[in-house]
């Protein structure tokens, strides 16, 4: 994964470690898109996306803008999803159920034909609500080649 060496999620902690993971992912899926790793850049661009709600309820700065109910479980990444949609974090036009049923299908199947402008678009988008982009490439470790 494109964070492999850059960083020290657990010496960054729960705020910060999850932030610089979706930063560092969404900058490394996005290149394997466009080298043509559709399949692993699709899975990239999963766990950034799953990084980004992470860090997002984990900021006591963003504690007043949404809540979970009785039994929702903010380990499971679709009810967080559901809950800043429905707290009017995010916009609620992303598929996240087609983005979660296509990163599955990504694990085990080639999809070098896989056309992914709109989900990239869409993945933005939900970086970009979520506060994670835009972003200052200098505040983020160089890319390292060897992570695939």
């Amino acid at each position: 994964m494109p964070h492999f060496g850059l960083m020290d999620e657990d010496a960054l902690g729960p705020v910060g470690g999850p932030l610089m993971r979706a930063r560092l992912h969404v900058r490394g899926g996005t290149r394997r898109l466009r080298q043509g790793k559709i399949s692993l850049g699709i899975i990239t661009l999963y766990d950034a996306v799953i990084s980004a709600m992470q860090w997002y309820i984990a900021g006591p700065e963003h504690a007043r803008n949404f809540s979970f109910q009785e039994g929702e479980d903010s380990r499971n990444d679709a009810v967080v999803y559901r809950v800043l949609t429905r707290a009017g974090v995010l916009d609620g036009k992303f598929d996240y159920d087609a983005f979660d049923a296509l990163s599955e299908r990504a694990l085990y199947q080639d999809m070098s034909d896989y056309d992914y402008r709109d989900l990239l678009s869409g993945v933005e988008s939900v970086m970009t609500q979520l506060g994670v982009m835009p972003f200052d490439e200098d505040e983020i470790p160089p890319e390292d080649p060897k992570t695939v």
